[in-house]
C-alpha cells in the first residue's frame, strides 16, 4: 500500500503508519465513551477510528469522518486533515472500576499498616516500660487530680533531695528508701534550672511571683510583668506560687502546671496536687542536688506516670488574686504523708 499524496509531513506520516500497521490483535482493554461504547481489540479496530477534523465546518474531534467513507475515501478527502490522534484516548475515559478498585485496596493497605504501627508502637511501651502519659486534653479546669503518694520519714535529717534534668523528676529520699517520686518541670533554655549542690534555705506557703502576674485596677485585670503597667491606677498583684521551697536565690520549687518539656524560667514546679506533700516532707537545711541524670532515672522513676492537664485553662484571674496564693489551688482531699 503506498502512502497516498495528502499524507505529507509528520502528522500525514503518523496516520500513514497507523493506517499500514498489521493487524495483529492485541491485548484487549475496555474504555467507556462519552457518546459511543467502543472495544479496543485490534489494530484494525484503531485504525477505523482515526480522527479527522475539517478547518473551518468540522469540529476538531469527529469520530470515523463522514458517514459510510471507507478509511481510504477519508484520507483522500481534501478538506479533512488526518490527525494521529485515537477517539479512544481524547474522548473516553478508562471505567472507574479499577481506580475505585485501586482506592478501596490503598485505604485497606493504609489501614492494615496504621493498625501495625500502632501495634508496633504499643508492644514497644510494653516492652521499655514507659507509663509516661502525654495525652493533651484543652478541657477542664487546672489542676486536675493527678497525684503521687508520699511517705512520713522515719529520721527527717536523713531526707534529701536529688532532681534530675534529663529525666525531669524529683526524688525525695531516706537513705535508699524513696519518700516521693514526682515529675517536675525544669527551666527553658536560656533561663535554665541551676546544675548543683545546695541546701534548703527557705520555705514560704503563700509566695506569689515577682517578675509575672495581673495588673488590678478595679474590676479591671490585665496579665502582664511586673515593672510594666497597662496605664494608671493600676496595682501589681503576683501569680500564685505556693508551697515555696528555696534552694538559691530566686530559684526553688513551688506548685504549678508540670509540661512535657522545659517551661519554667528556672524554677522547679511540682504539681499543685503534690506540692503540699514536699512542702510538709523537707525543711530548711535539707540537702538538694540537682544532676543533669540519677541512677533513680532507670529504676524508682522509670514507670511514674506524668500529669497530663499541663494545658488546661486556668481559674478566672479573680481567683487568682484573691486571697493567699495556696487558695489559688485545693488541697489534696487525701493525707499528705502515709505510713509505708
Amino acid at each position: 500500500m503506498s502512502r497516498p499524496a495528502d499524507l505529507t509531513g509528520v502528522v500525514g506520516a503518523m496516520a500513514y503508519r497507523r493506517m499500514t500497521a498489521p493487524t495483529t490483535p492485541t491485548k484487549s482493554a475496555a474504555w467507556t465513551c462519552r457518546r459511543y461504547r467502543l472495544r479496543r481489540t485490534s489494530r484494525r479496530d484503531l485504525r477505523r477510528n482515526i480522527v479527522f477534523a475539517r478547518p473551518s465546518s468540522v469540529p476538531l474531534l469527529e469520530l470515523s469522518g463522514r458517514s459510510g467513507a471507507s478509511p481510504q475515501q477519508r484520507l483522500d478527502d481534501p478538506e479533512l486533515i488526518p490527525t494521529p490522534f485515537i477517539p479512544t484516548v481524547r474522548t473516553c475515559k478508562k471505567r472507574q472500576t479499577s481506580r475505585i478498585q485501586v482506592e478501596i485496596f490503598l485505604r485497606m493497605t493504609k489501614s492494615r499498616l496504621r493498625a501495625l504501627l500502632l501495634g508496633t508502637a504499643s508492644l514497644m511501651a510494653l516492652l521499655t516500660g514507659c507509663t509516661t502519659v502525654e495525652t493533651v486534653t484543652n478541657t477542664g479546669t487546672f489542676p486536675g487530680n493527678y497525684t503521687s503518694v508520699a511517705y512520713k520519714a522515719k529520721d527527717p535529717s536523713a531526707i534529701r533531695v536529688k532532681v534530675s534534668l534529663e529525666d525531669r523528676m524529683v526524688y525525695v529520699m531516706e537513705g535508699s528508701r524513696p519518700l516521693l517520686v514526682t515529675p517536675i518541670t525544669i527551666g527553658t533554655s536560656g533561663k535554665g534550672t541551676p546544675l548543683g549542690s545546695y541546701h534548703v534555705t527557705n520555705k514560704e506557703l503563700n509566695k506569689r511571683s515577682g517578675s509575672y502576674g495581673f495588673w488590678v485596677k478595679g474590676n479591671d485585670i490585665v496579665s502582664g510583668e511586673s515593672g510594666r503597667a497597662p496605664g494608671g491606677g493600676y496595682h501589681y498583684v503576683g501569680y500564685p506560687m505556693p508551697y515555696w521551697v528555696q534552694f538559691k536565690p530566686e530559684y526553688g520549687f513551688h506548685a504549678g502546671a508540670v509540661w512535657p518539656t522545659a517551661h519554667s524560667h528556672g524554677c522547679i514546679r511540682i504539681h499543685p496536687n503534690v506540692a503540699p506533700k514536699f512542702f510538709a516532707l523537707v525543711h530548711e537545711g535539707t540537702p538538694v542536688t540537682i544532676e543533669t541524670s540519677l541512677p533513680e532515672d532507670a529504676t524508682i522513676g522509670k514507670n511514674v506516670a506524668r500529669p497530663n492537664d499541663y494545658a488546661w485553662k486556668d481559674k478566672p484571674a479573680a481567683t487568682l488574686i484573691s486571697g493567699p496564693s495556696s487558695h489559688a489551688f485545693s488541697s489534696p482531699p487525701e493525707p499528705l504523708l502515709v505510713n509505708q
